[in-house]
């Protein structure tokens, strides 16, 4: 039995859960997943994997063993790759979890590039707004955009994006402009439910001030706030990447822009400092010279 070769197998059986997803994506019989799994745990003599009729679970033994396998099989690849250096181009599979609309609107056509560069990786990508954990999901690397991110997780910085305040020319035009922050207490605002207060955040006189807002229509969409704004429903919060071809486009108005927010940052988050595999160090380097430091989105934006 190849050692590593049952390793990688059981990882991939442990995140789909399911020994039929597995054969499929590999292109082999069920019987050889199961076979390949059964030798493992001959091998070790413990029970990795609990069988049921409906489905399977890990055993205690096997999510100690899984995390194992996956320091294990990273390092190996680390290992390959600081031997082969730059001479080696990047190869393997690639597990991120992106969010829906950055993902959508940037990250896909970005990707697509990667591996139509690099023709030896295989990326599997999760559009999901939910923050993972990115270690009990398998994952090799996420894409995470906010204003703080957590001291504890191991991130890069690739870029960065801002927060606009905005309002359609029809909205306006019946409500009225806001001139300060403040003035958004008597508008409708239309609030992300993804955050954990109703209030937004301004740069006023050289401190930060969060202004309570309210409004008809809460969404965990930035892309259907977006539309009910063009719509003339009320005053929206947005990034940049999402509001910026709507701005220039005529269809929404910057307001409340000499009162800028809090900078978002967008951050490649890894499981670990320890063992980055090359294929995925290529990937944020990718990322990270793609967008720039200065985003192209904000690109005629005043």
């Amino acid at each position: 039995m190849d050692r590593l070769e049952g390793m990688s197998t059981f990882i991939r059986v442990a995140e789909a859960g399911s020994f039929t997803a597995v054969a499929e994506r590999l292109g082999l019989a069920r019987s050889a997943i199961t076979r390949s799994i059964a030798a493992l745990e001959a091998h070790l003599g413990v029970k990795l994997i609990a069988r049921s009729t409906r489905n399977l679970r890990l055993t205690t033994a096997g999510e100690v063993y899984l995390e194992r396998c996956r320091e294990i099989l990273a390092l190996v690849d680390a290992a390959e790759g600081d031997l082969a250096g730059d001479e080696r181009a990047p190869r393997g599979p690639i597990r991120i979890s992106v969010p829906v609309s950055f993902g959508v609107r940037h990250l896909a056509p970005l990707v697509a590039d990667f591996i139509t560069t690099y023709p030896g990786v295989r990326l599997d990508v999760d559009f999901n707004d939910r923050q993972v954990n990115l270690i009990e999901s398998g994952l090799d690397m996420a894409i995470r955009i906010t204003t703080e991110l957590d001291p504890t997780q191991v991130a890069r910085r690739l870029s960065t994006s801002r927060l606009l305040t905005l309002a359609s020319p029809e909205y306006l035009a019946r409500h009225g402009r806001p001139r300060v922050p403040d003035d958004l207490l008597i508008h409708q605002c239309l609030g992300y439910t993804g955050t954990a207060r109703s209030a937004w955040p301004y740069q006023v006189g050289g401190a930060l001030q969060w202004v309570p807002v309210q409004g008809r229509l809460q969404a965990n969409s930035g892309d259907a706030l977006l539309d009910a704004c063009q719509r003339g429903l009320g005053i929206v919060r947005q990034p940049s990447f999402i509001a910026a071809p709507a701005v220039r486009a005529g269809l929404l108005e910057v307001v409340l822009a000499d009162y800028p927010g809090p900078e978002l940052g967008i951050h490649a988050v890894f499981p670990s400092n320890r063992y980055l595999p090359t294929r995925v160090r290529a990937l944020a380097d990718y990322l990270a010279e793609r967008i720039g430091p200065t985003p192209y989105w904000d690109e005629g934006l005043s």
